[in-house]
């Protein structure tokens, strides 16, 4: 298996490929087990159970999100620049994952997350703030837009950047029932720019 890390990771990296393509519920320790090529015994070394595996993957994915998201969403970038680059990612990155997986996953946060966070506060903990990252960004984009006069003063930010989030998760969620990145490239970037208000 090579360093313990490796097999750490590569447990992590099953479980979000598991558990993002099916469900967290249809999928087995076992599975991933088998899938990852790791030991039983090595499985619950590094984790005590699979819901703490599901809560280290929801932080991995964490971690490459916001590293996509900070260069995207940099302050140097006009800010309907930045809504415009986080579609485009959002696209591309379900286009691979559908070619890798065989059909759209949507988000890996509300696909995992939303069966777990009513079960264990620890996953509640993190979803909470993926939802608080992302809207962070979210804010920064409808702040700019206010002061180039893009938006309205009186827009609420963070009523907007919650509306923002809930768009994303929907548009996922009904490509993913439709299995068509089709939907996301025909209504994703306008329509959030009609949500906002702006040309």
């Amino acid at each position: 298996m090579g360093r313990t890390s490796d097999t750490r990771e590569k447990l992590i990296e099953t479980a979000i490929e598991l558990m993002w393509r099916d469900s967290y519920n249809s999928v087995s320790v076992d599975d991933i087990c088998k899938k990852a090529d790791v030991k039983k015994g090595s499985f619950y070394h590094y984790f005590p159970s699979k819901i703490s595996l599901a809560n280290a993957a929801m932080q991995f994915c964490t971690r490459d999100m916001k590293s996509h998201y900070d260069n995207m969403f940099s302050p140097t970038r006009h800010p309907l620049d930045r809504l415009d680059l986080m579609v485009e990612y959002v696209i591309e990155n379900q286009k691979e994952i559908k070619a890798r997986y065989g059909h759209v996953c949507g988000c890996p946060f509300i696909t995992i997350g939303s069966e777990l966070a009513a079960q264990d506060d620890a996953m509640a903990q993190t979803i909470s703030g993926i939802l608080d990252l992302k809207t962070a960004y979210y804010k920064s984009v409808l702040k700019d837009l206010v002061d180039l006069k893009l938006i309205p003063a009186d827009t609420n930010i963070d009523e907007k950047a919650q509306d923002i989030f809930s768009f994303i998760v929907g548009q996922l969620t009904t490509a993913r029932i439709r299995n068509d990145i089709g939907y996301l490239e025909n209504h994703m970037k306008q329509s959030l720019r009609n949500l906002l208000g702006v040309a």
